[in-house]
């Protein structure tokens, strides 16, 4: 009965589960898990809980014989990002088509969908399985996914992330890092005794966007380019003192085939030429975090049993994309796991005003379902 993951989805939009890694105090992914557990035990499904970091619990939830056939892992995440701006956010609203509430779009409702999809495999008696891995913490360091693949083993998997009804092949990855400038303190009525860090961060930050602009020149054909944007700039004392220090933040976007590595090598490449052009520039970098991006080959099995039922369910060619978005499709990818991304259509990801199709979700939900049964046979 596809309208159980409406349902369903309503119920998880009403359990607060926004990251506490995000929001301190928040409320964190041990109510949404334990909601997950109660759906999935009424179904008649298996669960297992993973909390190696206490209060950040993860199910998995399998359904099928397991007796030959192959094993389809299913992912979505728990968590949310904050609520600030939104009224009643833990309120599921449906106003026509829409259902309105933070996750319903990101992503609870991909969730529900292959949660239902799950138990109408499992009922209709595959000889494989299906995994539907419910983890905490995509919004911040996938703690939850990475604890998950520890334990579970797939021949392939579909993050049910928003693909607005896609079947989504690649993803961006991106690359956090600092630039420290360090400078030397003074009076401001005595410039000549300081170094004045902020100034000297000027030529650099000339650079870094000179690179993004040149990152324009090569584009992957369903992601576009690479991009590199400021995010922080912090240093300076007061008004009237020579800044000691400046600190530039930036994330670089990546496509497949670009590592950390390069855009380590492109900001020493960067602080090198500042140094030739200003011998006495103090400077250095970190990369503070790094997250893959992800993509998989059209001909893939996973790629093409999903675009065919697509296609089935929804009754039009299915197309394939990319997405805007980092998702853990790369972690998935990179355990060896061949990997999609399909969810439903809406809007308001991270935003004060946030909804899902229903119908969409409905349609996620037979799609992964008849997924499920042709390739867990």
């Amino acid at each position: 009965m596809t309208h159980d993951a409406v349902a369903l989805l309503a119920d998880l939009v009403a359990v607060d589960s926004v990251n506490p890694s995000l929001v301190a105090g928040a409320a964190g992914e041990a109510e949404a898990a334990a909601c997950v557990r109660r759906w999935a035990d009424a179904a008649g499904l298996t669960t297992e809980v993973f909390e190696a970091h206490p209060g950040r619990p993860s199910v998995v939830v399998r359904g099928g014989a397991a007796d030959g056939g192959s094993t389809l892992l299913l992912c979505g995440h728990l968590d949310t990002v904050g609520v600030g701006g939104m009224t009643d956010p833990f309120v599921p609203r449906v106003d026509g088509d829409r259902l309105y509430g933070r996750g319903a779009y990101d992503m609870k409702a991909g969730l529900a969908a292959a949660l239902v999809a799950c138990r109408d495999a499992h009922r209709a008696g595959i000889a494989g399985q299906v995994a539907v891995a419910a983890v905490a913490d995509e919004e911040r360091a996938s703690i939850g996914i990475r604890e998950v693949l520890a334990h579970v083993r797939a021949d392939a998997a579909i993050v049910t992330e928003p693909t607005e009804l896609t079947v989504a092949t690649a993803h961006k990855g991106f690359v956090w890092m600092e630039i420290e400038v360090v400078g030397r303190a003074a009076h401001g009525s005595r410039p000549h005794l300081g170094v004045d860090a902020i100034l000297k961060a000027g030529p650099i930050l000339v650079g870094l966007s000179d690179r993004n602009e040149r990152l324009r020149a090569h584009q992957h054909p369903r992601l576009g380019p690479g991009t590199l944007h400021g995010s922080l700039i912090t240093g300076g004392l007061e008004e009237s003192t020579i800044p000691d220090r400046c600190v530039l933040t930036f994330e670089r976007r990546t496509l497949p085939g670009e590592t950390a590595a390069d855009v380590e090598r492109e900001v020493a490449d960067l602080l090198a030429h500042c140094r030739r052009a200003d011998p006495d520039l103090e400077v250095s970098s970190r990369t503070t975090l790094v997250r893959e991006p992800f993509e998989v080959a059209d001909t893939s099995p996973i790629v093409t049993t999903v675009a065919d039922a697509a296609v089935t369910v929804l009754g039009r060619p299915s197309q394939l994309a990319g997405v805007s978005y980092w998702a853990d499709a790369a972690f998935i990818a990179a355990a060896g796991i061949p990997t999609v991304l399909f969810g439903p259509a809406g809007e308001g990801a991270h935003a004060a005003v946030e909804w899902v199709s229903i119908d969409s979700t409905v349609a996620c939900a037979d799609t992964l379902a008849a997924v499920a049964t042709r390739f867990c046979r």
